[in-house]
């Protein structure tokens, strides 16, 4: 815990101790079908695996490669071709990377599986989801809260597609990924055996919209393998890009029936399930009444019915929950052949049994609910209260950032010698909440959500989710990176309940108006990986303005193909540092810009589209900050002495050698840095700590930077 006596006048001050309590969060994984022995596959990661180099997004590669589905698609046509994904190859490397399922697989087009294969029949509709031989109920309970909402689920499955009109042997799916939408090409071979389907696959044996969006989302991954055990809430973000909420029943809230009505009138998407036996924690075991430990199930609707036999309640609550694996097995109170059943009004046994559109559906009371499922999750389509019947207006911001062994993965504040190296993100509230109900409300909400990136596409690699969590204290003034003492004197104004092995941590806080900075981390010190923090707020920010100025200079300058090369970025640079009165600069040098582009450039194409740039801009403006921070005189140069502490508050952590190579690659003969060569180094470090894992006290490490400065 923490204490702020020891502060003020006090010459000797004693140091806060804070503690952070840690939670483990359990995968639903198992399939009922997976054969004996085969259930868990090894995911150990490996103590030599450090992965701080820039993800590459195969799907991203693929749009750009493949430029579009409708002219690939049209290019097949028009050929007579049918299309083969060699990204996706049907072969074991898109299967498995760990052990070899025990089948013979042959993968087969579904016009050579049955005859009349439709895409889509009747609709989309979570009937057509049944679970097959791989451990993914947690992708399927998240499929099957999809269809309930055609406008997402049309956005992630678009329409036109079919095998018949301008078929090909080629579909597109779209999934949210890391804060872009992105396009995921596949041919439509999939994986059979006796010419049965192995994985997801329709009760309609002639339909094939789920097999193919899970073959996309493997892709997405890298195998079929790296989508066993997951939870709910990481594919009903892949889905929607919304914010998740996590809530642990034995410590949910007294309201929570009001706020699972309200999610599902808002279109919010709803998993829940039962903790595993931490003796067993790859087993699934059923309870005693026919639910199963460690599986996924989706929440589907909500009703209050009246009851006949009057006693002390005259309503009862009941939840809706289907089962992926396409059966019903809860044998407790207020299913369908239960004597509770018999005790509601005809009405509300016709309007349920409406509802109940499949065997694999069932009721449960909300107190048996509560009494047998240990978690709940609810992806938010905005980060709208639950509790609050009046909609809001956010505004957002995202940023990408890594932490680097030995740099900036200073773990939590259980270490206080490492936690201030990681990375700080400033945080501005300045416009109090409308809160017409209470005037004297003086509070800023906002919610934060940090996201680890590419954990399970690498879990090829040993990759496993860290434990993460991040904290939030109050600041007053200071531009540059907190040092250590300011964490050791200063108690944090608000932190995540928990630091937990989820692929995102996310809370909502009332904060008073002020500056903050955010501080995210893994528990343990010197653990690589990158994330994205996204924050909330429900005032406008005020980079609002400066978004759509920057975006219409993007979009006059890079035509219609939306790419700009290193001229074109120099001359869209320029413009923008021209509505910046308070920098002397005459723009960026095509040597500049080439280093920008070599650093952002995610997909391979030399050039840059809007989102590279908007994270490029970014970051330049953090820099901005500080290299105006330290240009005291309005020169538009800052001494190479300066430098020092520039290149520390961004967070890189040199040795003196380094220092030196800076001064002489980039001071002129007044050893001062002008703008131009400052965001010049800046991109050379960026790209220089991203690509190397590097003990920056060895010799080889300086012999091998000081090529990189040259």
């Amino acid at each position: 815990m923490e204490n702020d006596t020891h502060k003020g006048k006090n010459k000797a001050k004693m140091a806060l101790v804070e503690e952070t309590s840690v939670k483990v969060a359990l995968e639903t994984e198992a399939s009922p079908d997976v054969p004996e022995g085969k259930t868990d596959y090894p995911f150990t990661a490996s103590n030599s695996i450090y992965t701080a180099i820039l993800s590459r997004n195969e799907a991203v590669k693929d749009a750009k490669r493949l430029k579009n589905f409708l002219e690939l698609r049209d290019k097949y046509v028009h050929k007579k071709v049918l299309f083969e994904d060699p990204l996706f190859p049907p072969n074991d490397s898109s299967l498995w990377y760990s052990s070899k399922f025990p089948i013979e697989f042959e993968w087969k087009r579904p016009t050579e599986i049955c005859d009349n294969p439709q895409f889509i029949i009747d609709g989309a509709s979570r009937t057509d989801i049944c679970q097959g031989e791989l451990g993914d109920c947690w992708l399927l309970a998240a499929i099957a809260c999809l269809t309930l909402n055609d406008k997402l689920l049309y956005r992630v499955i678009p329409s036109d597609q079919s095998f018949t009109e301008n078929y090909a042997g080629i579909f597109h799916f779209q999934f949210w990924r890391y804060g872009e939408w992105v396009d995921v090409v596949v041919d439509d071979r999939i994986p059979t055996s006796n010419n049965q389907l192995v994985f997801t696959k329709s009760f309609r044996k002639n339909e094939f919209w789920s097999a193919l969006l899970e073959k996309a989302y493997a892709k997405l991954h890298g195998s079929y393998e790296a989508l066993k055990g997951g939870n709910t809430l990481e594919a009903m973000e892949d889905f929607t890009g919304g914010v998740t909420e996590f809530f642990e029943m034995s410590e949910a809230p007294k309201e929570l029936y009001k706020i699972m009505k309200k999610a599902l009138e808002r279109g919010s998407l709803m998993g829940c399930s039962i903790d595993v036996s931490q003796s067993a924690p790859h087993c699934e075991t059923e309870t005693a009444n026919g639910l199963v430990r460690g599986h996924a199930y989706s929440i589907t609707a909500l009703e209050e019915c009246d009851k006949l036999k009057v006693t002390k309640d005259t309503k009862i609550r009941l939840v809706q929950m289907r089962n992926p694996w396409g059966m019903v097995l809860w044998k407790g109170p207020w299913n369908a052949k239960s004597k509770e059943w018999s005790t509601i009004s005809s009405s509300d046994k016709a309007r349920l049994k409406k509802k109940t559109v499949e065997t694999s559906e069932t009721w449960i009371s909300f107190e048996d609910f509560k009494k047998n499922f240990t978690k709940l999750e609810i992806c938010n389509l905005t980060p709208d209260t639950l509790l609050d019947d009046r909609s809001h207006s956010w505004t957002v911001a995202v940023n990408e950032g890594r932490w680097v062994r030995g740099s900036s993965a200073g773990g939590c504040r259980n270490f206080p010698d490492t936690f201030w190296t990681n990375p700080q993100y400033r945080m501005r509230l300045y416009e109090e909440d409308d809160d017409p109900d209470d005037p004297e409300h003086v509070a800023c909400t906002v919610m934060v959500a940090l996201m680890q990136k590419g954990r399970r596409k690498d879990r090829s690699k040993g990759a496993k989710l860290y434990t993460i969590g991040f904290t939030i204290y109050e600041m007053i003034g200071s531009q540059q990176h907190l040092q250590k003492d300011f964490f050791l004197y200063n108690a944090s104004k608000a932190k995540c309940k928990s630091y937990i092995n989820l692929r995102e941590v996310s809370e909502r806080f009332c904060l008073p108006p002020g500056e903050y900075v955010i501080i995210p981390s893994t528990f343990d010190p010197h653990e690589e990986g990158e994330f994205i923090l996204r924050v909330f707020s429900e005032k406008n920010s005020t980079s609002d303005g400066e978004h759509k100025m920057f975006r219409a200079i993007y979009q006059q300058i890079a035509g219609e193909d939306m790419q700009i090369c290193a001229n074109e970025l120099k001359v869209v640079m320029k413009r923008v540092l021209e509505k910046h009165n308070d920098m002397k600069t005459d723009g960026f040098s095509l040597e500049s810009c080439r280093s920008m582009i070599a650093l952002m450039d995610t997909d391979g194409t030399g050039k840059l589209n809007l989102q590279e740039f908007k994270h490029l801009w970014s970051k330049i403006k953090a820099w901005q900050l500080i290299f105006k921070k330290y240009d005291k005189d309005k020169s538009s140069t800052i001494s190479s002495f300066e430098m020092r502490n520039a290149v520390n508050d961004a967070g890189f952590r040199l040795n003196n050698q380094l220092y030196d190579i800076i001064t002489m690659r980039y001071a002129d003969e007044h050893l001062n840095i002008d703008f131009d060569s400052f965001i010049c180094c800046f991109v050379r470090l960026e790209g220089m700590f991203s690509k190397y894992t590097l003990d920056f006290d060895t010799i080889s490490c300086f012999v091998r930077l000081e090529g990189i400065f040259s």
